[in-house]
């Protein structure tokens, strides 16, 4: 038997002898955690190889090398390079287009943390490829993506709970934020803010001893250095300072909200371009080309323009145009859709919206300010919380990055200030925002991830009662009187639907159709209908706009062919168990879920 295949029931063995899955939990984080660590930096050997490719260059400094480059390598390195994103897009990725974040939440919060570890591999090259032919995007987000699909494989390797497989999927992405800023603790909670969405124990210790390792293995091979090192160490002045900071917050919600936006109409506009995807990438990397003629700075990661931005050494038209040409830079790789994160470009945002704030805060008050550089610090962690929707892993990862404990509460002031009129005016985070784009909608937590799963073949029953077409109404009117729900349903021998009658239907008839009418006659046509292979969110948003408390529910909705029927007290009972079951969760008591079938009665019909 292959070594792969014996891993299951290792762990069944092992589960058996312990009798605790917090034990196990515990060994494959330290195993899950050391995995996404050495991913993280294979990622970044991959960008930086790409890199030394296109520019000659794999440090970095690369806006300072590539202002030495003629201009016509300046300009083919992107666009060559979208070609060769286009073609990994094209044949490498499910939907054509690059994977990171928001899939993770997806996977998360509406398919029990399953992902595919082979997408999550393509993801992650397609973004380190994109990123080395300098895409102006992050390598913070393909590596978390790329550490939640090896937490999904190994467990659906080892056939783990849905419950189990969330927790495996947070201990992937702990470790990745860990290794990509030398960040445990940041790591932790942005696992369990943005992806798990609660701090229950029973995920809470798995996801630390992850992060730890990430860390430790992250520490052994680069050295104990923040992402950021920072000139000097700022300590506020005055109190009287406070009210900056919160103004600061301020301009840097209007700078994430104009971020956001723009990320989103720029993947509208490609998507209605009519360019085909694959070459998306190449009109994407020529107007990269062009812009890096003037500002090299947006290309690729741009941590040296944030580090220049904290050293003090751009000027103040620049910091002002680096907003502008990165929020540009940003949305056109994301939406011609080169693969990479927010979270560095949000960075960088911020530090520019700070650095310039912070200019002239200390023009206008010297004896108040604690120089521009602190103001750069906390305009990071302000944009990036607003961005993210995490403030409080970005206060964190901020803090870890650069060691400053002098700034934390200025920092939470701008960070509160930022989150909550981002959310006040858009509603939610740029994550979120790119899923509804798609379809998808995670508006009720958890409890929408558990009644995902439940299908209304799970809970409908088949105790209906039914009449042929061509039954007289005097026989239509004794089913009805038998009939448990009060309603009877009107089908076909071959079992396809016709329509349903209550007394409502039969009162309607008039005439000589109450005195020799059929069924046809009186039934309601086409009635709402469900399909078997529906969840019960489709089943409760059904109910909820036809007004309908008992919908019959068909194999498909071409062949109509009646298979049950939903009542609205069984989808309500199921949602209360979601219900049970996610506070369950989050305070980490097992609750045993809906089972197939449990929501049956009757084994067969009434005529």
């Amino acid at each position: 038997m292959p070594p792969v295949r014996l891993i299951p029931h290792l762990v069944v063995a092992v589960r058996h002898i312990v009798k605790n899955d917090q034990f196990v939990l515990a060994g494959l984080a330290v195993i899950l955690g050391a995995a996404a660590s050495l991913g993280a930096i294979a990622f970044r050997y991959l960008l930086a190889a790409t890199q030394y490719v296109t520019f000659g260059h794999a440090g970095e400094d690369l806006a300072s090398h590539v202002a030495g480059l003629p201009w016509w390598w300046i300009i083919l390195g992107p666009t060559a390079g979208g070609l060769a994103v286009g073609l990994m897009i094209k044949y490498w990725m499910p939907d054509q287009r690059p994977q990171g974040v928001p899939h993770v939440m997806e996977a998360c919060a509406l398919k029990g943390g399953r992902m595919s570890l082979k997408t999550g591999v393509a993801a992650a090259v397609v973004s380190a490829t994109s990123l080395g032919f300098g895409a102006s995007t992050g390598r913070e987000g393909p590596v978390v993506h790329l550490g939640a699909t090896m937490g999904a494989w190994l467990a659906k390797t080892l056939r783990m709970s849905a419950n189990l497989s969330r927790t495996l999927l947070g201990c992937g992405v702990a470790a990745a934020v860990a290794a990509s800023f030398n960040a445990p603790i940041a790591g932790v909670f942005f696992a369990l803010e943005v992806v798990v969405g609660h701090y229950a124990l029973s995920a809470f210790a798995p996801i630390v001893i992850a992060s730890v390792t990430g860390t430790i293995i992250t520490r052994l091979h680069y050295g104990d250095f923040p992402a950021f090192v920072l000139p000097q160490t700022y300590q506020i002045v005055s109190f009287l300072e406070f009210p900056a900071f919160a103004l600061l917050g301020l301009v840097s919600a209007v700078v994430a909200i104009v971020f956001m936006w723009s990320v989103i109409t720029a993947e509208n506009v490609s998507d209605k371009s009519g360019i085909p995807p694959m070459l998306r990438p190449v009109a994407g990397g020529l107007v990269l080309g062009l812009t890096a003629l003037a500002f090299p700075e947006i290309l690729g990661v741009g941590y040296e323009a944030t580090d220049a931005a904290l050293r003090e050494s751009l000027d103040l038209w620049l910091l002002f145009t680096l907003i502008a040409v990165k929020v540009a830079a940003t949305a056109i790789s994301i939406g011609s859709r080169f693969g990479g994160g927010v979270f560095s470009p949000s960075l960088f945002l911020g530090a520019m919206t700070g650095g310039a704030f912070g200019v002239l805060a200390t023009h206008a008050f010297p004896e108040l300010s604690s120089g521009h550089g602190a103001y750069t610090l906390v305009g990071m962690g302000a944009v990036a919380a607003a961005v993210l929707g995490a403030p409080m892993s970005t206060i964190l990862i901020v803090f870890e990055m650069t060691g400053d404990y002098e700034l934390t509460i200025a920092l939470m002031v701008a960070v509160v200030v930022a989150t909550v009129l981002t959310q006040l005016v858009t509603g939610r985070s740029l994550f979120t925002w790119q899923l509804e784009r798609r379809g998808v909608s995670l508006k009720g937590g958890r409890e929408i991830g558990l009644l995902s799963q439940i299908r209304v073949a799970d809970i409908m029953k088949n105790d209906y009662v039914r009449v042929p077409p061509e039954a007289p109404v005097a026989d239509v009117t004794a089913a009805l009187h038998d009939a448990r729900y009060g309603e009877v349903f009107v089908i076909e021998p071959d079992d396809r639907l016709v329509g349903i009658i209550t007394v409502v239907e039969l009162a309607h008839l008039e005439g000589d159709q109450a005195a020799n009418g059929t069924a046809r006659d009186a039934a309601r046509l086409n009635p709402p209908i469900l399909e078997a292979a529906q969840d019960i969110r489709h089943a409760m948003s059904l109910m909820d706009r036809a007004g309908e408390s008992h919908i019959p529910v068909v194999d498909n909705a071409e062949a109509r062919r009646v298979v049950g029927f939903v009542h609205e007290h069984d989808v309500m009972l199921a949602y209360h168990r979601a219900l049970l079951q996610a506070r369950a969760e989050e305070r980490g008591d097992p609750i045993a879920p809906v089972p197939p079938g449990s929501g049956r009665s009757g084994s067969g019909e009434a005529s």
